[in-house]
């Protein structure tokens, strides 16, 4: 099978270009004219890619890698094989990320899935829609009755903004998104099927059985948020649901009703938030996290993945395990259980079992 690309190269960027852009420093010996076109792993990186290494776990690949030149951290420099062209970052990921986005800035965003600019016949625009001047909405997207969309967004084809709901500027609209009871801000990205806005899960015990407990709240995603694909935000029942400034969502995830996230957060895949939790601001969730209803998350407080919590978390703590607890305490009691185990005693009786 042939080798296909879906991003274009352009002209690239040399070394010192790179150097520039980054804050890297030219390694020793590397001529700054040097030039990459493209980004590989250490191991298919061919002569006109850049590449990086920030793991000795790695260190057989550096040392028969064929990129054209290395991100390296100094603290790696000795295992770097002699006359490598390479620079030296204090954050290598970073300026790794930074040199992608500088040589395929179309990678950012998705882009329109027909190349068509405008309206497509094909779609269905309620009369009483406000579109903006410069929106792509793309075939079988449907937009309703008072939807507003800002100028620059593309709505791909299959999605659905509901009546009355706000779409920002510059916003991506994956195919197959769904919108409801929802007002986003600008440069919103929502990935293939993401569903925003659809009523939560409430039900309250009668007579009768399970009877439903209606959610009247909307959601509210502020500039810059992207969410991932198959992420399921719920509109508030009696408060709406806010997803703040800048918040990245992987996908898969699920965000109940009533739930406040801040600014700049980040959630990996299938952590799931139930009902009314308040998020703080900065604050980092590891994939496969579930989160009780009611509880209060700190600024800048980070969640081991596949952690379970119960209670409210301070500021800037660091907890995991299930039940979720603080980082030390619970690497404690996880090495003092291997540790059991590697006897074979029982902690209450101290006999084997």
């Amino acid at each position: 099978m042939s080798e296909t690309s879906f991003f274009a190269r352009g002209a690239g960027l040399d070394a010192g270009g790179i150097s520039s852009l980054t804050g890297a420093e030219l390694g020793e010996g590397t001529d700054p004219a040097t030039a990459v076109t493209g980004i590989g792993p250490l191991d298919r990186a061919g002569p006109s890619e850049l590449s990086f290494f920030d793991s000795p776990r790695y260190s057989d690949q550096l040392s028969t890698t064929r990129a054209g030149l290395i991100l390296i951290a100094p603290k790696h420099l000795a295992l770097l094989p002699a006359g490598r062209p390479h620079l030296i970052a204090a954050n290598v990921q970073a300026a790794f990320a930074a040199v992608g986005r500088s040589l395929f800035p179309q990678a950012l965003v998705p882009a329109s899935i027909t190349g068509l600019e405008g309206v497509s016949p094909r779609a269905e625009v309620d009369p009483a829609a406000d579109i903006e001047p410069g929106v792509t909405i793309e075939a079988f997207a449907v937009v309703g009755r008072g939807a507003r969309i800002g100028r620059g967004t593309i709505v791909a084809p299959g999605a659905v903004i509901g009546p009355g709901c706000t779409v920002g500027r510059d916003c991506r609209i994956g195919p197959h998104v769904s919108l409801s009871n929802a007002l986003l801000g600008n440069r919103v990205v929502l990935h293939p099927g993401v569903k925003v806005g659809q009523d939560g899960f409430g039900y309250a015990p009668g007579p009768g059985g399970l009877e439903k407990v209606v959610q009247v709240g909307r959601v509210i995603i502020q500039d810059d948020v992207e969410i991932g694909a198959n992420s399921t935000i719920d509109r508030g029942a009696i408060r709406d649901t806010v997803i703040g400034e800048g918040t990245k969502i992987d996908n898969q995830v699920q965000i109940g009703h009533n739930v406040a996230v801040g600014w700049h957060c980040v959630i990996v895949a299938q952590v799931g938030i139930s009902g009314s939790t308040t998020i703080g601001d900065g604050v980092m969730i590891g994939g496969q996290v579930g989160i009780n209803g009611h509880v209060t998350i700190g600024d800048g407080a980070q969640i081991a993945a596949a952690s379970a919590v119960a209670v409210d978390m301070p500021p800037k703590s660091r907890w995991g395990g299930i039940p979720a607890r603080p980082m030390r305490e619970w690497i404690r009691e996880t090495r003092f259980l291997i540790e059991l185990a590697k006897k074979g005693r029982s902690p209450r009786n101290g006999r084997d079992d």
